[in-house]
């Protein structure tokens, strides 16, 4: 299973509007080899280089694994959203105070649906998810503001 956006290549960084200093909606996804007996997918956005620990952005359950797509600035139809760390049952794109963080747009194929509450956080969200994961796929992209924004890539 691979997760890709035409907005940025994997290890690449991300275009200003999905970020808080741009427009802070999602890019486009493609979910693809999506494995066959998949019965739902769920997708995790977060910055494990938050000052507080890992920030998460965007948590998506229950999208119907035959989606190929998740359109920037949509949610799947159908799909669950819980709360990030901001509170929000939406995307948060990132917003670093300073320097450059690293975004993983975490993708999981799931035997089952979660039944979990539309207020679960990210804890709920990971255990609900961790007996039922069959596959998982990854994209990161990396986003800096302030005067440390120069990045080196040998620290991925």
């Amino acid at each position: 299973m691979k997760l890709t956006s035409t907005a940025f290549l994997n290890g690449e960084i991300i275009p200003i509007e999905y970020t808080c200093d741009g427009d802070d909606t999602n890019p486009l996804l493609t979910m693809i080899e999506v494995p066959p007996e998949a019965v739902s997918l769920a997708l995790i956005v977060d910055d494990p280089d938050a000052p507080e620990g890992t920030f998460t952005h965007w948590l998506v359950w229950n999208i119907d694994p035959i989606i190929e797509e998740i359109e920037e600035g949509e949610i799947p139809t159908g799909a669950e959203v819980g709360l990030n760390s901001a509170g929000m049952r939406s995307y948060t794109g990132p917003c670093p105070p300073s320097g450059q963080h690293r975004y993983f747009f975490k993708l999981y194929a799931l035997d089952s649906e979660l039944d979990v509450s539309i207020s679960a956080q990210r804890e709920e969200i990971d255990k609900a998810m961790e007996p039922h994961i069959i596959a998982r796929a990854e994209l990161l992209g990396i986003y800096g503001r302030g005067e440390e924004g120069e990045f080196n890539s040998e620290e991925v």
